[in-house]
């Protein structure tokens, strides 16, 4: 009775997967070797799958086929989740790019006091990263997440062209700064002879204008690549890639990058021998200072209170080269974290033949070389003080509710009679003259910060008097602080 209950249950199996479509109609009885349709399997009528009828009978042959099915449904999940993550870093670079080169092109707009020299460097290469964002994020971001080319071979060439040239551009604008920056901190003297306005025009033309060489003009007639692979391109429209040949490969890194670079690490180094030096100057005289002050004392000669007297130019350079000091780090760091792997990986794949690397790869060394057109006006110009409180401004006029802070809600809320609070509630006078009320919690804090500020401001304008003096500002250190105030922090 068992083995006879067993046949009849595995006989009702398989006449349930015939009349699934899982066995073909004419595969014989139980016994038979034929194999499950393909259909089943994979989706397709053609082929047959190589479990035999005995597992698909027995039962282990729809389980493969559950578990092929949620391998597929786990492949299609893991692929969705990194296509969201990939989606969502490009758009953060894409936006983060735009806004903030766009933050600094108004702030310098709407504000006079950014209308100087040394920001015409910083505007144009907000223009430039901007660009990059616009022309060149813009169609790898669609073939990074399509995975294909939908534009032409003429979009091709163009996108080409505007990533090669924009990008070198941004670089080329580093470098500007740099040699800027090397004449206001070592030649102070000499910067309004040097950077005058007409000078400053023509670096920024040739900095717009030589990269074209570079970018538009081999890009567009085919001199960038081998003429097989020209016509590939050409009789494929479908597809772009930028191949390149070994002459255009050394000439255009050199030009974009390597040249860039060296001049940049030349002037930043110099820079940074400048503060080191005008610091350990600084340390000496204030040690030469106190030693003296002390010797005096021990010595109880009779001296004004006002002693020694110190040169307001040499605090205000020794300032200004401990920040570029600190910044310089930061610029170089950032620069070449994020171009120098792209460029060491296409110099070595353009002279290397045998030299393959996977897509992902290359489209992660491009995303982070664009990188660098987001960070740049955070290094540029959040470091500066002045561009710090435009962009504060620039926004507040945006979004003024964002930028309520204590004391606004105390000015606002407080009055002479019983107002009501920003917080909510109606506000009412206590018994000890505070402002009470459902909104007046923060009231307390605002105040005990102003007071502890308003202590700390004091203590330190008795240390002022106790151990410096008065410093009439020359009008030298006057101008040094207008000719350079990129480091003022």
């Amino acid at each position: 009775m068992p083995l006879l209950e067993a046949s009849t249950a595995t006989h009702a199996r398989y006449l349930n997967f015939i009349a699934e479509g899982l066995i073909d109609d004419g595969a014989g009885g139980p016994g038979s070797g034929s194999g499950i349709s393909g259909s089943a399997v994979g989706g397709s009528s053609s082929g047959s799958s190589a479990v035999p009828i005995e597992d698909v009978v027995a039962g282990t042959g729809q389980d493969m086929n559950v578990s092929a099915a949620t391998a597929d449904d786990d492949d299609g999940n893991t692929h969705l989740t990194f296509v969201i993550v990939k989606c969502f870093i490009i758009g953060f670079i894409i936006l983060a790019a735009i806004l903030g080169n766009m933050l600094v092109i108004v702030s310098v707009m709407r504000h006079r006091k950014l209308r100087i020299i040394t920001n015409y460097f910083v505007v144009s290469l907000a223009v430039a990263d901007m660009l990059v964002a616009l022309c060149a994020m813009t169609f790898n971001a669609s073939v990074m997440i399509s995975g294909k080319w939908m534009f032409g071979s003429l979009m091709c060439d163009m996108w080409n062209s505007f990533d090669v040239y924009f990008s070198t551009a941004s670089i080329m604008h580093l470098c500007c700064i740099s040699v800027d920056r090397y004449y206001a901190i070592v030649q102070p003297l000499d910067y309004p002879l040097i950077m005058t306005h007409r000078r400053v025009f023509i670096m920024l033309l040739m900095v717009w204008l030589s990269p074209a060489l570079l970018s538009f003009l081999p890009i567009c007639s085919g001199w960038y690549t081998t003429n097989e692979n020209w016509k590939y391109l050409k009789s494929h429209p479908h597809i772009c890639e930028f191949k390149v040949n070994k002459a255009y490969a050394i000439v255009s890194s050199s030009m974009s990058f390597w040249i860039p670079g060296i001049v940049m690490l030349s002037m930043y180094y110099r820079i940074y021998q400048e503060a080191d030096r005008q610091e350990r100057l600084v340390y000496r005289s204030k040690v030469a200072a106190l030693l003296l002050e002390k010797h005096l004392q021990i010595s109880q000669i009779p001296k004004p209170r006002p002693s020694i007297q110190v040169e307001q130019s040499t605090i205000t350079t020794m300032r200004r080269e401990r920040k570029a000091a600190r910044t310089l780090g930061i610029i170089m760091s950032a620069f070449l974290l994020c171009w120098l792997p792209f460029f060491l990986w296409y110099i070595t794949s353009s002279l290397c033949d045998s030299c393959i690397t996977p897509r992902i790869v290359v489209g992660i060394l491009f995303w982070i070389g664009y990188f660098n057109s987001a960070l740049n006006p955070i290094i540029y110009a959040y470091f500066n003080r002045d561009f710090r409180a435009a962009f504060k401004k620039t926004l507040k006029s945006c979004c003024p509710y964002a930028f309520i802070n204590c004391r606004d809600i105390f000015r606002m809320g407080g009055g002479a009679g019983g107002g009501r609070d920003l917080v909510g509630g109606i506000g009412r006078r206590g018994t000890n003259g505070a402002r009470t009320g459902s909104g007046s919690a923060d009231m307390p804090n605002c105040m005990m910060n102003s007071t502890a500020s308003s202590e700390i401001h004091m203590s330190v304008m008795r240390a002022r008097q106790t151990y410096a003096v008065t410093v009439t500002p020359t009008m030298d250190a006057l101008a040094e602080q207008q000719l350079h105030p990129l480091y003022t922090n």
